[in-house]
């Protein structure tokens, strides 16, 4: 007779700490919808931010991907890398963001690809940017763009 195995099958990568992500698991967690991509408004009396429907311009507003990730810096030198020790600290990532949702041992949401397996389903949940933005390179000012929310 074989030696007995048991147990429980591993936990996803995406249900593990954070902390314990490597850059591949770290990248992957990214739902693809584009949000923080959207350009925000911040009161200089308050520090409240504001968000709006102006993408950045390598945004692609149908995808929801950033045209030239990898060199993103190049075009745009002020685009935010998303560090792990950096997730908990940024207020306006949005409320159905993986990084945030994990930073505050939230599960991911039923769309989200790494759980149905479908990189669309983000866009058919209504939860990316696809549909109702504009680029920066079209948009004019910004306070003409501000919306109620992120969803």
């Amino acid at each position: 007779m074989g030696p007995v195995t048991g147990g429980a099958a591993p936990r996803p990568f995406w249900e593990a700490p954070l902390a314990s992500l490597d850059a591949g698991q770290w990248e992957a967690l990214c739902d693809g919808c584009g949000k923080c991509c959207l350009h925000k408004i911040e009161d200089e009396d308050t520090g409240r931010i504001y968000p709006t429907n102006v993408a950045c311009r390598l945004l692609d507003l149908t995808t929801a991907r950033c045209g030239d990730y990898k060199h993103r810096r190049r075009h745009v030198p002020d685009c935010l890398t998303l560090t792990k020790a950096k997730v908990g600290t940024i207020e306006w990532l949005p409320q159905s963001c993986a990084y945030r949702l994990r930073a505050e041992g939230e599960p991911l949401p039923e769309w989200h690809y790494l759980v149905c397996g479908d990189r669309d389903a983000v866009h058919r949940a209504g939860q990316s940017i696809a549909g109702w933005t504009v680029s920066e390179d079209i948009a004019g000012p910004l306070e003409n763009h501000l919306v109620e929310r992120v969803v």
